[in-house]
């Protein structure tokens, strides 16, 4: 099993999102993945479905500073990571720091903004730092990106570039609640905003301490090959033009263990891989045929699942 002292903190963090959002128990279980693998998130819907919603609940629950950003297409960078302005007052240059400087960026729609305004993010989803004016800062810690965008309406957006896709650890959707959430999305909604009774259930420290714990879950060798097959698998596929690169098997990896301790063990489970698999590999690969790129390649990846040999162990360590 995990360390002890991990799980509840998780099973806090789940009851106080889940007493805000309704039915997206995996979503918040790959968000919880994301956060504990220090990576960002791509969320791909379509409006009204609780993006925002889950982003200000996640940030409640964690006691994170939080900042959402319009993305649109007359954003300039410096709305998104600050610029120094001259005071007349004090006679000097002073710094004003953009939306960036926080610990959880809602970056709304960012396929609304130009390329140039896109990649004011770049360096600071990679390198957690942002230049301005020749001066690097650092951003808090942790930082987490979770960028939405609309995949029915495309009029009038920048698709984002394959170096910015792959800043994202993982790419989800949330989907429309079945009837019996939605009645109950209506009964929480119906009087008052139960976001605003969401109090903080970890601290920062916690966070800190649940990413070193992901960091050293337990992998076994026989994974480590079959993730790599996996990998491999999609370099070589025929209906693929660009299969995953090294930094994918990275992401991979993190993933799979931050999942291994969200779902309470101290080791990798085939499953782990499985599950993490399309949402971190679907949006970094292209396809050779564009129609309907995504649902393509999640059917590829699904295919290459069920093809490639699983080896059949004991896979937790051994003393």
């Amino acid at each position: 099993m995990a360390d002890q002292s991990s799980l509840p903190v998780i099973q806090r963090i789940r009851d106080a999102v889940g007493s805000v959002i309704v039915g997206q128990s995996g979503t918040l279980d790959l968000l919880l993945t994301a956060l504990f693998a220090d990576g960002h998130v791509l969320l791909e819907d379509v409006p009204g479905t609780g993006k925002t919603m889950l982003a200000k609940s996640l940030s409640a629950a964690l006691d994170l500073t939080f900042s959402r950003i319009q993305f649109t297409p007359d954003l300039l960078p410096s709305d998104v990571t600050g610029l120094n302005y001259y005071n007349q007052k004090s006679g000097e240059f002073v710094l004003q720091k953009g939306p960036v400087f926080t610990n959880l960026l809602l970056a709304d729609e960012i396929n609304r903004a130009t390329p140039r305004t896109q990649s004011s993010l770049l360096e600071a989803m990679e390198e957690r730092q942002v230049t301005i004016d020749g001066v690097t800062l650092q951003l808090p810690k942790p930082f987490l990106v979770i960028a939405t965008q609309n995949p029915v309406e495309t009029a009038g957006t920048f698709p984002l570039p394959e170096a910015q896709l792959d800043r994202f650890l993982m790419q989800l959707s949330m989907g429309y609640p079945d009837k019996s959430g939605e009645l109950a999305i209506l009964d929480r909604f119906l009087t008052k905003n139960p976001l605003t009774k969401v109090a903080p259930v970890c601290t920062t420290e916690d966070i800190r301490r649940l990413r070193e714990t992901a960091a050293n879950i337990y992998i076994h060798p026989d994974l480590k090959s079959y993730l790599i097959d996996l990998i491999q698998a999609t370099r070589s596929h025929r209906q693929i033009l660009c299969g995953a690169s090294p930094r994918a098997t990275l992401a991979l990896s993190r993933a799979v263990r931050a999942h291994a301790l969200v779902m309470g063990r101290s080791y990798v489970v085939p499953e782990d891989i499985k599950t993490l698999a399309i949402p971190v590999l679907a949006h970094r690969i292209i396809p050779a045929r564009s129609v309907n790129q995504h649902e393509s390649v999640r059917s590829l990846l699904t295919e290459l699942l069920n093809t490639i040999p699983l080896p059949t162990e004991d896979w937790e360590r051994r003393p």
